[in-house]
């Protein structure tokens, strides 16, 4: 990868899409593939019994949270959100400390069966890894997508997670994986009309 080289940087963009891995809640190893339907099936799943789909991330992974739970709710007729509120954050960040930033919105709006999708380039925010533990304590299955080392924590904690192999720092590499792999779901399931809401 080479940052001065636009094409080549392209290219490895696209090594990068293709090399990604999926593993489960046991750290098996999925295909890529497999991955996806097993996300897609759980989202469709939950969705479909009105469970929320919530986002979580930090900077760039916060403006991914906040465009997917905008296109899953509009685009894809799912009740989405993201905890990524000025008041909320700075609000729970002065009064809690930034690691609970996510935690206590989890522990307050999350219901057991939603869906929590945390998104950490590095897999190693503390603040994602409390909202995720809280999640889970609240019932919650869990997709992750990280970035960077590939034992970093996040990447364990999920009963779907995805992982981007690309070198630490590229963050523009690992932020458009998980941004392909959120449209990639969400497509997805808006072109099958997977989601059948309750009447």
């Amino acid at each position: 990868m080479t940052k001065t080289d636009p094409i080549a940087y392209l290219k490895g963009l696209g090594d990068v899409l293709l090399k990604m891995e999926a593993t489960n809640a046991r750290q098996e190893k999925w295909t890529l593939d497999q991955g996806l339907e097993e996300g897609i099936q759980l989202i469709v799943e939950q969705s479909s019994k009105r469970k929320k789909i919530i986002f979580i991330g930090n900077g760039g992974s916060a403006a991914i949270a906040s465009h997917q739970s905008v296109d899953y709710w509009k685009n894809g007729g799912m009740r989405a959100i993201a905890f990524n509120d000025t008041s909320l954050l700075t609000c729970i960040g002065n009064d809690y400390g930034y690691p609970f930033v996510f935690e206590k919105p989890v522990e307050m709006f999350a219901d057991s069966g939603d869906v929590l999708i945390a998104i950490s380039s590095s897999g190693k925010s503390e603040n994602i890894l409390n909202g995720v533990k809280m999640a889970k304590k609240m019932g919650c299955p869990v997709i992750t997508m990280s970035g960077f080392k590939s034992d970093n924590p996040l990447r364990s904690l999920g009963d779907v997670n995805f992982y981007v192999p690309a070198p630490t720092g590229a963050y523009g590499f690992v932020e458009i994986a998980h941004l392909t792999l959120c449209h990639c779901m969400v497509d997805a399931i808006i072109d099958r009309n997977l989601v059948k809401q309750p009447a």
